[in-house]
């Protein structure tokens, strides 16, 4: 089956799949098995301590595959300059960068001249547009099904990709919810021309930094299992429902500020529950595909399955 689109046009991949930045997680392990069997892996660049560490992640992913990847930087989660880490990416002649959570702008200025493809996340319409309009190559565009940092406006996948599709020229890709070849087929027959996923590629063997217990989480919870936090800081985002998001939104309902949650939902917390298992003492990130997710495959083995079940939904539509 020929699975051309724009996207693995643009990006040089068999497969239209892209697996997200997924801060503190997406390293050279996951994303060089995301690229070999045939999608986009990518590095999450900003968790990481600092530009030698990157050039050493990013140099790790070529020895492990030969196929284009991407780094991704999370400029809006961040309180450090990104023109350090973004210049390894530039020195290292990575194919691609895509950028989350912030003004994209700057870090165009910084690509302008090189070949690397500009991939932008949103989660709005006007969003992408502006994205075209600076010169992104594509948008990846989340629904508000999706895990860890969503938009605003609480506009489920369904919706928002036909409204971004029809807003825009540049390719589009589906993100948020989207767990198997069912999902696949869907974003394509919205128009999209591909997917992005993050909670589905934490539960895979080689995603070796999440713990067992997240990845236990992920696989035994449902979607009914998830909650939005942050909501009143401006920047909502979605993690598996515990005790210690019950305190988030406990402070967040007597309209706590920032200072009174910031020890909440920092870094380390969220490192304590997916590097160390310590899920009464912080939170991790995860969409409403939790429902979807019934067990830990290798990545080769996830894509296989996505791809039979992919065509076996184009053989049904052809009859």
């Amino acid at each position: 089956m020929n699975w051309h689109t724009r996207v693995t046009e643009i990006l040089n991949i068999k497969y239209p799949i892209i697996q997200g930045g997924l801060a503190y997680l997406a390293y050279s392990e996951l994303a060089a098995a995301v690229s070999n069997a045939g999608g986009l892996g990518q590095i999450t660049a900003m968790s990481l301590e600092s530009p030698d560490k990157l050039r050493e992640e990013i140099r790790k992913v070529k020895e492990l595959t030969n196929k284009p990847f991407g780094v991704n930087y999370a400029i809006g989660q961040h309180n450090r300059p990104f023109e350090e880490m973004l210049q390894v990416s530039i020195d290292e002649e990575v194919s691609v960068v895509s950028m989350t959570g912030g003004n994209p702008a700057p870090i165009f200025e910084q690509l302008k001249g090189t070949s690397i493809k500009k991939l932008v996340l949103v989660a709005a319409r006007r969003q992408a547009e502006k994205a075209e309009e600076l010169g992104a190559d594509a948008v990846m565009v989340v629904g508000q099904e999706g895990g860890g940092h969503l938009g605003r406006d609480d506009i489920g996948t369904m919706v928002l990709i036909p409204q971004v599709v029809d807003a825009v020229s540049i390719p589009v890709m589906a993100s948020g919810g989207i767990g198997d070849g069912r999902g696949l087929m869907a974003a394509l027959s919205l128009g999209a021309e591909g997917i992005e996923m993050g909670t589905r590629f934490i539960a895979t063997k080689e995603c070796v930094h999440a713990n067992d217990l997240y990845k236990k989480r992920l696989v035994e919870g449902s979607e009914a299992n998830t909650v939005v936090i942050k909501r009143t800081l401006g920047a909502p985002a979605r993690a598996i429902s515990n005790n210690w998001t019950n305190k988030i939104l406990e402070i967040e309902k007597e309209f706590g500020n920032y200072e009174q949650l910031k020890k909440y939902i920092s870094g380390q917390a969220n490192k304590r529950y997916i590097y160390d298992g310590v899920e009464d003492e912080g939170f991790a990130w995860a969409g409403q595909v939790m429902g979807l997710i019934k067990d830990i495959p290798t990545v080769a083995e996830l894509f296989n399955r996505m791809i039979c079940e992919a065509e076996q939904i184009r053989e049904k539509w052809a009859k």
